[in-house]
């Protein structure tokens, strides 16, 4: 029974929405992970005698099996798409999949660096060579300003206002935003500019990029993200780092400092306030300092 409908799936999967073999294969697999549930529980059941009821006990059965948080989300979205399918086809009547909660994922932190482990990166790099200079002048940036990699190196050299301390980026969705950028960082861009940059010849389309790669062309995320781990390594910080980091590291020294959460969300560029709210993570030792700091009449113990 449910043969024709799996390869009526496949081929809306093949044929109209264009999707790769590895993708039509990983949907055909969740479906078929549900189709062995029924099978134990329910033989008789078709596309369209399934219930949340069914979805909810098949979620619980897969979890018993082991399965985690984010496998189970992962199924449930290839599982959406057959049901979206069979509703397009009229096999179904309504879409019993959406009213099922998408098992809460925990959200995990990533390593944030201290001031001094800042520095300790900055201090790392060779000022002698040419990236060493076009590096510093990006670590500077990428904490001063709390920029992800990709909007770091499409920054352009027409969008810096560094007289009067900003500079445009453009964010995820193309929106645009002004972002202000503190004074070492703004030193070492026109350090960058004046003795690196204008001495660089751009490939074709890269003439506005500000920062380029030997070759003179645009740098590459990945070539970012080994920039720092390098760094890392050299300045022995013993964490797991990449261009992300400092952009974390950003927001949460800001916020750990007072800052309000609506102008860090405006410099983020974060469309949802309670995506900047995961940096107001402040850990116990933090608190602890702060309540010495500035509680009349609390003592510590011990």
């Amino acid at each position: 029974m449910w043969e024709v409908f799996k390869n009526g799936f496949k081929a809306h999967l093949q044929l109209e929405r264009s999707l790769s073999d590895a993708t039509v294969e990983a949907y055909l697999n969740d479906l078929e992970k549900l189709t062995q549930y029924l099978e134990l529980n329910d033989s008789s059941s078709t596309p369209s005698s399934i219930t949340i009821d069914h979805l909810q006990a098949f979620l619980k059965w897969t979890a018993g099996l082991g399965m985690t948080a984010s496998s189970q989300s992962r199924m449930i979205s290839g599982i959406r798409n057959f049901f979206k399918y069979c509703l397009s086809e009229q096999i179904i009547s309504a879409d019993p999949t959406e009213l099922v909660d998408t098992p809460r994922l925990k959200r995990t932190l990533p390593d944030v660096l201290s001031f001094s482990e800042i520095e300790a990166l900055l201090q790392a790099i060779d000022h002698s060579k040419p990236e060493g200079q076009r590096n510093r002048a990006i670590l500077e940036v990428m904490y001063s300003c709390g920029l992800r990699v990709s909007e770091l190196v499409n920054l352009k050299i027409p969008f810096l206002y560094l007289d009067v301390g900003f500079i445009r980026v453009i964010g995820k969705g193309d929106k645009e935003r002004l972002v202000p950028i503190g004074s070492e960082a703004v030193k070492y861009i026109k350090l960058y500019l004046q003795h690196i940059r204008k001495t660089q010849e751009a490939k074709p389309g890269d003439e506005e990029i500000l920062f380029l790669n030997r070759r003179g062309g645009m740098l590459s995320r990945e070539m970012v993200f080994l920039i720092i781990k390098d760094l890392a390594r050299k300045a022995s910080i013993d964490k797991v780092i990449s261009p992300h980091t400092l952009r974390h590291s950003f927001a949460t020294h800001l916020v750990e400092g007072g800052a309000d959460l609506r102008a860090v969300q405006e410099m983020l560029g974060h469309e949802s306030i309670t995506t900047t709210e995961i940096y107001t993570h402040l850990d116990r030792e933090y608190l602890r300092e702060t309540l010495i700091r500035f509680h009349p009449s609390y003592k510590p113990i011990g």
